[in-house]
């Protein structure tokens, strides 16, 4: 089975503001069986007051709930008018928000009902100021969480700590058990030269710690192939060598274009397939 397990539409501030039908029409050109549209939940308004840094960061991270009923709408009707040529799953990419658990678990029991995939992501993390985006540019990355922390490999070990809580948080029955892009610290590892290339002894054990309790609670891995096509990262995330560990203890990966637009679809395919 061809599959992408996570796509985002045109109601993600950030993307390209595609019509999810017309990636839909290309999923299925490119002869995928399975679709999962998993759209950025909306964040806490609580959290967001708590926010530094560039704010478009913030403000373009994810769909609003005033957005939610046209979102279930519109992908309900995409799953039934293609329901012939595509098993499409719906859901959220939601963000671990630490300090807002209950937030997040309130979120998903209230929406959680109506969708049948998920992923659950780390984007945002205490930097310079308030919470600071971990993906939105190389200098803010820098200014708020690198020089906050002391250093590349600081930033590295309180982002994966993160993804760790992540993995064990009580977020509810809904729950999404696929953790995305769990190397997503390295989308501007190149800005920071060899200090961002290189994994130490310390931050290689944190990824088998992640792995540990991935295997531990039967999670799957986002095999993110977004990274390959940033100009500071080129890598998959994770990236071959963690690939590599978690193979070691069979933890099932699924396919992840990260797709924001219809020229994203299927991009790193052949990638996923060497893994």
């Amino acid at each position: 089975m061809k599959r992408d397990g996570h796509t985002h539409t045109e109601f993600c501030p950030h993307g390209t503001h595609d019509d999810v039908e017309e990636m839909i029409l290309k999923a299925i050109e490119l002869d995928f069986d399975e679709y999962s549209i998993v759209e950025h939940a909306p964040l806490s308004s609580e959290f967001m007051k708590n926010t530094a840094g560039n704010q478009e960061a913030v403000t373009t991270a994810s769909m609003s709930m005033s957005d939610l009923p046209y979102y279930f709408k519109k992908m309900n009707q995409m799953k039934k008018k293609y329901a012939s040529d595509l098993l499409i799953h719906i859901g959220f990419e939601v963000d671990y928000l630490i300090g807002y658990e209950d937030f997040t678990r309130d979120f998903l029991n209230e929406y959680g009902p109506q969708t049948d995939d998920g992923v659950l992501s780390l984007h945002f993390l205490e930097g310079q100021g308030g919470f600071r985006s971990i993906d939105f540019t190389a200098e803010d990355y820098n200014e708020g969480i690198v020089q906050f922390y002391g250093g590349f490999e600081q930033a590295q070990l309180v982002y994966l700590e993160g993804v760790k809580q992540s993995i064990e948080a009580d977020l509810g029955a809904f729950k999404p058990r696929r953790i995305g892009h769990i190397s997503l610290c390295q989308k501007f590892q190149q800005f920071f030269g060899a200090d961002g290339r290189d994994f130490s002894a310390e931050v290689i054990a944190e990824f088998e710690a992640i792995l540990a309790l991935v295997k531990k609670r039967d999670y799957e891995l986002d095999f993110n192939t977004a990274g390959l096509f940033k100009p500071l990262c080129k890598e998959t995330y994770p990236p071959k060598e963690i690939v590599t560990l978690a193979r070691a203890l069979e933890i099932p990966f699924v396919y992840g274009s990260d797709s924001h637009g219809v020229a994203d679809i299927g991009r790193g395919y052949n990638t996923y397939c060497q893994k």
